[in-house]
């Protein structure tokens, strides 16, 4: 998987090296010299991944990274600092600033491609929900990447899969402190923890006795419940293939064994923030879809969902020959509850109506606001006989106790008149069937209103 590789150094030298290393990979490279440089670059959206020196005069890696990840425009950006430090207090400072990972100098070529194309590939899925989650500014969810960003990782719920006891106890000891930490030695006792729980993060020791650890990893990462979740390798210094394998199959992260604990604390935070950005947007996402298709006073279904939908399930009954049945609803005078009470109370009596109405109908009905305060409920499988008798329910419903309004200060008398028809052998199309129900409600109105009528035999 290429990508654009953003490198930021102020040596010349150090950045004509990593460009040669990259471009041999086919990555495409830009360059940025100091910190206000590469801000700009990445504001703009024109790099995958960025490769951050530390030492730089002014404005260094820490700050730059520190920038980056508080933004919403840049949050999400993969962050490897490069470094010629090598403490783990310096891991640390770059993590705490919000960094993905880091590279120690020298670079090593397999470090490098192995963190950038895993990076990329994360990236890449985050990509494609902040798209998505941007249209649902449109909807008025507000601001997805603003709530995405300020996620601060801690309160999570960890899965730590390790044998040896004292590690165990010394790691879930440290993230105890911030987190919900459940460990478990037996690998298919994890397996299990890992399909029936929600976790944030889960930690998995590679050299299990009689057990791969990467094995875990692998199965983690083919399972449905756990495929989004953040997977920490904890390895051995000759794990070095190992975790170049993990980190190429999905696995997020990796702990060198003996794990220093600010740096587990760091490493277990950032994934967890990560995950966390990823739920946000999805929730945009899945949000978005909703309003797009539910009417957002009434939580019913919207009149772009009724028309793409009745004329599939009209065509359905037509073409197996079963029966299909549309109520057309309207309240009564409901013109004078908001010329007496206000628009406000006209729009709690429509979301009180919305849920007696739902009392009364069955998951494959669709009921949608046909407009204004006109609702249309469609009964597959439902005769005539079994829809006017549902109608004349929800009728008696709707009338059997006052409306509260002005969040439950009074309460005024509503009723509803109903209209009702079938499908027809003759009907072209769904609006045939509408349009009768809509004579048989206005029949209904003229009537004295509060009643049910049906389709003209």
């Amino acid at each position: 998987m290429s990508a654009r590789v953003l490198i930021v150094d102020d040596l010349f030298p150090n950045v004509k090296l990593l460009e040669t290393k990259l471009a041999l990979e086919y990555f495409d490279t830009l360059v940025a010299m100091n910190g206000p440089d590469a801000i700009a670059i990445c504001e703009k959206g024109l790099c995958d991944i960025v490769l951050l020196d530390v030492m730089m005069p002014g404005m260094d890696g820490f700050e730059v990274c520190r920038h980056l990840k508080n933004n919403p425009l840049t949050a999400h950006l993969p962050v490897v600092m490069v470094t010629a430090l090598d403490q783990p207090s310096d891991r640390l400072k770059g993590l705490d600033a919000g960094a993905d990972d880091f590279l120690t100098k020298p670079v090593d070529d397999t470090a490098l491609f192995t963190r950038v194309r895993s990076l990329v590939r994360l990236k890449a899925v985050t990509d494609e929900l902040r798209s998505r989650a941007l249209a649902s500014r449109e909807f008025g969810i507000g601001d997805p990447l603003a709530l995405a960003a300020a996620e601060n990782g801690l309160d999570a719920r960890i899965l730590l899969v390790e044998d040896r006891r004292g590690a165990a106890e010394r790691m879930a000891g440290a993230l105890g402190q911030n987190h919900t930490v459940q460990v478990e030695a037996d690998p298919q006792r994890a397996m299990q923890a890992a399909a029936e729980n929600a976790y944030d993060c889960i930690l998995v020791s590679l050299d299990l006795e009689g057990f791969d650890g990467l094995r875990l990893c692998s199965q983690l990462r083919s399972l449905d419940r756990t495929r989004n979740v953040p997977l920490i390798m904890l390895a051995e210094p000759h794990d070095r293939g190992r975790i170049v394998r993990g980190l190429d199959f999905g696995v997020h992260d990796y702990l060198m064994r003996p794990v220093d604990r600010n740096e587990l604390l760091a490493r277990v935070r950032t994934q967890t923030r990560r995950k966390r950005f990823s739920e946000v947007l999805r929730g945009a996402v899945q949000a978005s879809m909703q309003l797009a298709v539910m009417d957002g006073l009434t939580g019913l279904h919207n009149r772009r969902y009724l028309d793409n939908h009745l004329g599939l399930l009209f065509g359905e009954a037509s073409l197996r020959q079963t029966p299909l049945a549309a109520l057309l609803l309207d309240i009564d005078r409901f013109k004078g509850i908001n010329d007496t009470y206000g628009h406000e109370a006209g729009d709690e009596v429509l979301r009180t109506f919305a849920e007696r109405i739902r009392l009364h109908t069955r998951p494959a009905d669709i009921v949608a606001r046909y407009g204004g305060e006109e609702m249309v409920i469609v009964l597959p499988e439902a005769g005539l006989v079994e829809a006017r008798a549902i109608a004349e329910r929800i009728r008696a419903r709707i009338e059997s106790a006052p409306f509260e309004i002005h969040r439950t200060a009074r309460s005024v008398p509503v009723t509803v008149s109903i209209g009702v028809a079938v499908r027809e052998p003759q009907d072209t199309g769904p609006a045939d069937m509408l349009k009768r129900a809509d004579l048989a409600l206005y029949r209904a109105k003229h009537a004295g209103r509060n009643r049910v009528e049906s389709q003209a035999a």
